[in-house]
């Protein structure tokens, strides 16, 4: 068969899930990822994530890269306590074990992994020069037919390149993707949220109380618009979040972001520390306890059930498809997810169109609608989650139920979701009586 030409834009876990899987399922094909970055450490990759039994973890399966996976997976990371700001407890969830199935009612395994060792482990299984680094791109050119479509990025190194002759230009680049730029001019809006983020290194050592309640897992406490996160991180240190209601855009929170381009760790946590003012001394430990790097950023968001035109040639996948905030877990998940079935869908209008570009937009046009399909599943209990953890009265007690109830019919089997939902929501709202 005639492989087409791709462009994956963004060397993310996405675009590079992507790239791996075409690459396994045709050796031969012509693949180039461009990304902005000059190297693959040009900066920190942000704290830990879980991958979903049949999302992210699939996806790993079939790039044929599980083995390596569980050199880096923390099964016992999927430890999770959801408390009040007063410590009490909500939800416990025990860590399971590699070989262990997971009822779907907690979303099947969850193990967590660095992003870093993430993104490392992807970047490395795909071929020397595959990803082009230091190129970042600058807009998407549309031509005449998918061929004359022009990538012009800014380089690294200096200057400017354009580029063109690709079949199918795929944007893995994330919130503000150029890519998507050239499908819509729909830009993502504020969530209403920011967060700020610290690290505690060598937690184990140095805030063994906090280390100690994390139980090499997650700890996620809620009141007030507020939610303190505390997450165990590969290498000892633990990720310290504290998420809070913003007004508008961050230029309007000067707390909410650095000023000059340097972040000042003791004005930021003494910031944090005012917003968990009457907060459980171990989360206030937590923050208090932070060294080095710390962080701010709003959170953005792509209205749940958005959609672009489809146009031949240009597709986007992940954040630039369905850019979420983190609350359900589900943004690289999806992403990944997403590259698993492009991946397929371009192999096989390779294999049946041979070099016929009608076939590879078919099946891209019919990928776009499916994708489209399950966003507006996880892109709608996203923003459920939001308003549970940030704009309602009495929380956790007063959305606990509800908040459960919708994480229950989202994942449980599709006939089963409203009973499951049910059950759920009579079980936590028993339990807020009894306490």
């Amino acid at each position: 068969m005639t492989f087409p030409k791709i462009a994956i834009v963004g060397a993310g876990p996405v675009g590079t899930t992507l790239a791996r899987l075409l690459l396994l399922q045709a050796p031969s094909a012509s693949v180039t990822v461009f990304e902005g970055e000059p190297s693959p450490d040009y900066r920190t990759q942000g704290g830990t994530l879980d991958l979903h039994t049949e999302t992210g973890l699939a996806a790993l399966k079939e790039a044929g890269l599980w083995d390596e996976f569980l050199k880096h997976a923390r099964y016992d990371g999927e430890a999770l306590l959801m408390t009040d700001k007063n410590l009490k407890p909500y939800v416990q969830v025990k860590p399971s074990r590699p070989t262990e199935q997971r009822s779907a009612l907690l979303g099947g395994q969850r193990p967590e992994v660095d992003r870093a060792a993430l993104r490392q482990m992807l970047t490395e299984s795909l071929p020397p020069g595959m990803i082009k680094w230091g190129h970042r791109l600058v807009e998407v050119r549309r031509g005449a037919s998918p061929q004359d479509n022009e990538l012009v990025f800014t380089l690294a190194a200096g200057g400017t390149a354009s580029l063109s002759g690709f079949d199918l230009v795929v944007g893995a680049d994330g919130a503000w993707s150029r890519v998507r730029s050239a499908l819509t001019d729909l830009r993502p809006e504020h969530a209403g949220v920011s967060i700020q983020t610290f690290e505690i290194p060598d937690a184990a050592a140095t805030a063994p109380d906090v280390y100690r309640a994390v139980n090499r897992g997650s700890l996620f406490s809620h009141a007030d618009g507020v939610r303190a996160s505390l997450q165990q991180m590969g290498d000892g240190s633990l990720l310290v979040a504290v998420g809070f209601r913003t007004d508008g855009d961050d230029d309007d929170d000067d707390e909410a972001r650095p000023r000059g381009g340097a972040l000042d760790l003791e004005r930021y946590k003494a910031a944090a520390l005012a917003r968990l003012d009457g907060w459980h001394p171990l989360i206030r430990e937590a923050v208090s306890r932070a060294r080095g790097g710390t962080a701010a950023r709003g959170l953005y968001m792509l209205p749940v059930g958005f959609r672009f035109a489809h146009a031949r040639g240009v597709t986007v996948v992940g954040d630039a498809a369905h850019l979420m905030t983190p609350f359900a877990g589900e943004g690289v998940n999806a992403g990944m997810e997403d590259a698993r079935r492009l991946a397929g869908a371009i192999v096989a209008a390779a294999a049946a169109g041979e070099d016929d570009p009608v076939a590879l937009d078919g099946s891209v046009a019919a990928f776009e609608a499916d994708m489209f399909a399950r966003a507006a599943g996880f892109t709608a209990l996203t923003e459920a989650m939001l308003r549970y953890w940030f704009f309602s009265e009495d929380c956790p007690r007063s959305v606990f139920p509800s908040a459960m109830a919708t994480q229950a019919r989202f994942h449980a089997p599709k006939p089963l979701g409203p009973l499951l939902g049910g059950l759920t929501y009579g079980y936590f709202t028993l339990r807020n009586l009894v306490r």
